[in-house]
């Protein structure tokens, strides 16, 4: 499935000289009042900009709940131990909205520029004239454009919200769709038991295409094999076909023809296991015996993805507590996720034990009690906050008494700074602190760090 370089050899078109800021407040005035999943919007939009989508490197398309990221930061790593120049579309942002889009160049792969951003916003923005259509829709078709007009031999691309009805599913032929571990959340839009939601995410699977599924719930996996089934899509399974496990403090990489003997991954936790191996079976399908051992060495040990039990060592949050005390951040929002991060923060106390608190903040649309009720036994102390700028956040009093509720200690503290200030009083000693809950929440802090 190796695939040479794509360039559509489209020069840019400039419009004006408003930021990219302003450009992304102008669009969110196009939003319906209410979001009804839909590819009509979009197929129109693309259509007026002469089909940007059918002009993209080779696609590896993903879906699933949890670890979409992680899995394309490892694939992505793996891909350039290979020398392959990788574009990458992600959603959210945590910083700034650039990161969305990661653009290959000449020295790696990065960040969409401002003025490549402007100019393709503008451009959809000009082609849609004033039709109602989504944020994310409108901003996909700019970073088809984008991706389209880019030289590079591949492009993970991620769904936003779902799969079958996600603005990225226009992509007709992949070169390889991914489905990650699915389990409730978006329950609004995507249904409300595992059987609904596992069927919106295998959306993406598409006619003779071949599909890497992580480890799923049996009842996620009987909708995900089925429509493979329909569609004649070879599937790739954890746990039947490939299998990674932590074994004498290294990775190993199992298939039918052998195992590799690996690096433990750079990225934090157990569930990070899982993922890896869901890459490196990707990268097997992409790459074939192009692959070699020392491209998933270095994928393994060089992937970045922030805010997922990443640690931060040094920065402007540190003023508020004592030399020694560890700060950990995840943006982990829902009950898979906050099973995922107990566990890796279980494993660290396991290591080296000290006074564990949480500083959490959360959207209204999350279940905040599963979210929460792993902790326990975790952590000493729970102090909540309200996200900063985001009017649908919980306000710190109320996380505290679903704090409350699943039998934590937990203060309600005015701001992030408060939080560390309060935690670091009541312990008097190098601590743990791991700030969860959601992403924007991780944003946040990662702009208050520096």
């Amino acid at each position: 499935m190796t695939q040479l370089p794509y360039s559509a050899g489209h020069a840019p078109a400039r419009f004006g000289s408003a930021s990219s800021d302003t450009l992304l407040e102008r669009l969110k005035m196009l939003h319906p009042q209410s979001i009804d999943l839909s590819l009509g919007r979009i197929a129109r939009l693309l259509a007026a900009l002469g089909h940007p989508e059918r002009k993209l490197p080779p696609v590896v398309h993903v879906a699933g709940t949890n670890g979409k990221g992680s899995f394309q930061a490892f694939l992505r790593a793996i891909a350039e131990g290979l020398g392959k120049a990788v574009h990458v579309y992600t959603s959210p942002h945590l910083v700034n909205f650039h990161e969305r889009i990661v653009l290959a160049g000449p020295s790696g792969s990065g960040p969409v520029s401002e003025e490549v951003l402007v100019d393709c916003l503008a451009r959809a923005e000009a082609t849609n004239d004033g039709e109602l259509i989504t944020l994310f829709e409108i901003t996909t078709a700019a970073a088809f454009l984008a991706f389209s007009e880019t030289p590079a031999d591949l492009l993970l691309l991620e769904t936003g919200l779902g799969g079958r009805l996600d603005a990225t599913n226009v992509v007709a032929k992949p070169l390889l769709t991914a489905i990650t571990p699915v389990s409730i959340d978006h329950v609004s839009f995507l249904g409300e038991t595992l059987t609904e939601i596992a069927g919106e995410k295998a959306g993406i699977i598409k006619q003779g295409v071949p599909c890497v599924v992580g480890r799923q719930e049996r009842e996620a996996f009987a909708v995900i094999g089925r429509k493979a089934e329909e569609l004649g899509a070879p599937l790739y399974v954890a746990g039947r076909d490939f299998d990674s496990f932590e074994q004498h403090g290294r990775l190993v990489f199992q298939t039918a023809e052998g195992l590799l003997d690996l690096p433990l991954p750079r990225l934090n936790g157990r569930h990070q296991i899982d993922n890896a191996g869901n890459a490196i079976a990707a990268a097997s399908l992409v790459f074939g015996e192009a692959l070699s051992t020392r491209a998933i060495e270095r994928g393994l040990t060089h992937a970045q993805w922030p805010a997922r039990m990443e640690r931060l060592p040094t920065g402007g949050l540190h003023a508020y507590v004592e030399a020694g005390t560890e700060i950990w951040l995840d943006g982990g929002h829902n009950a898979a996720g906050g099973q995922v991060i107990a566990h890796a923060l279980a494993e660290l106390d396991d290591r080296l034990p000290r006074p564990v608190h949480l500083i959490w903040g959360m959207m209204e649309t999350k279940d905040a009690h599963a979210f929460i009720a792993p902790f326990k036994g975790l952590v000493e102390r729970i102090y909540t906050v309200a996200i900063p700028e985001e009017p649908n956040a919980f306000d710190a009093g109320a996380l505290a008494e679903i704090a409350k509720a699943e039998g934590f200690d937990v203060v309600p503290c005015e701001s992030l700074p408060d939080a560390l200030v309060r935690s670091q009083e009541a312990v008097h000693e190098a601590a743990r602190i791991l700030i969860c809950g959601s992403l924007y929440l991780a944003g946040h802090v990662l702009r208050l760090n520096g």
